[in-house]
């Protein structure tokens, strides 16, 4: 099969296009020939090298994270699949990875596609549908009446985790740039926040969980916002437990676990009409199709999901 892989950490240089052998599925995998890739930050963070320490790859290494496509194969064990299913994944971090035209997933982290989305939508929803998941449903326990700040809802995990606060029943205010004012209101925030105009600690009323998507001196002022006994929730940096005890907050960091099941539950929520998915750019699977995708990535400019086309 067609794969872009890596031969060692490094620039965009190192994506390279590569022919190599099918993957085999095991007695739970099923074997999904892939029609839609997406590109994340955490795709190009692996590859230049920042997470060496707490993952480990035997190179080369086929990034990515995000699939959707059809089940060509299940093995032996598989009792969900069937070959001609329409599925989505955000499959195990440490096995081959997305930018391929084939995938062997374990069918624990696999989940019918919704009906509603193009193969392209399916494909951005897995990775950012996850991580907002067990934020806000897993750790927060986000109720119908919370309100919640979301930092950054224009990018693709603050976007989706807007849409599931909205669907959840929370009041949603949101921080974000001029630029992303658009996509944050389309989303569904209730209030919109341009933080080079303002300073979200003096412009909003105290919340029950603050969503982090920034760290740094962000998180830090995010409990001067947080009601006693509220949540902090972050996907950068572990927040300082001392700082969360001296506010009366829960806080705590969540690192994505991939979860079929999770999944499926997303996919209602998108077949029912109360998440959309938001595409922009696609790239085809190509070497230089996938090293433009992830210069858009880092440019931190992308509207959308950005996806890599792998089967027209």
């Amino acid at each position: 099969m067609k794969a872009i892989v890596i031969h060692e950490y490094g620039s965009r240089d190192q994506l390279v296009e590569k022919k190599i052998a099918d993957p085999k599925p095991g007695p739970k995998d099923v074997l999904i020939e892939i029609h839609a890739s997406s590109v994340n930050p955490v795709d190009w963070k692996i590859r230049e090298g920042y997470l060496r320490d707490r993952l480990s790859f035997n190179f080369p290494v086929i990034l990515g994270w995000d699939a959707a496509g059809i089940v060509k194969e299940a093995g032996s064990s598989v009792t969900k699949f069937k070959p001609g299913d329409e599925v989505f994944t955000r499959p195990a971090t440490e096995r081959d990875g997305t930018y391929a035209e084939l995938l062997a997933a374990d069918e624990e982290l696999v989940a019918f596609k919704p009906k509603n989305l193009t193969f392209e939508e399916a494909a951005s929803i897995p990775l950012v549908g996850l991580t907002a998941w067990q934020c806000l449903v897993e750790f927060a326990n986000i109720q119908e009446g919370h309100r919640i700040l979301v930092h950054a809802g224009g990018g693709g995990v603050g976007s989706f985790a807007i849409q599931l606060a909205k669907a959840k029943g929370a009041y949603v205010i949101s921080t974000g740039s001029g630029d992303s004012e658009e996509i944050i209101k389309e989303s569904g925030a209730d209030e919109f926040i341009n933080y080079k105009e303002k300073d979200f600690t003096e412009a909003i009323d105290p919340v029950d969980i603050v969503f982090d998507t920034i760290g740094g001196e962000v998180q830090h002022n995010s409990y001067k916002v947080i009601k006693p006994g509220g949540i902090l929730v972050s996907i950068v940096s572990p927040p300082i437990q001392k700082d969360a005890t001296n506010h009366s907050v829960k806080a705590g960091f969540v690192f994505l676990e991939p979860d079929g099941a999770q999944l499926a539950e997303i996919g209602k929520l998108i077949e029912s009409g109360q998440i959309k998915p938001f595409v922009g750019e696609t790239f085809p699977l190509t070497q230089e199709g996938v090293r433009k995708a992830h210069e858009l990535s880092e440019s931190h400019h992308a509207k959308g999901k950005i996806i890599i086309q792998v089967k027209s």
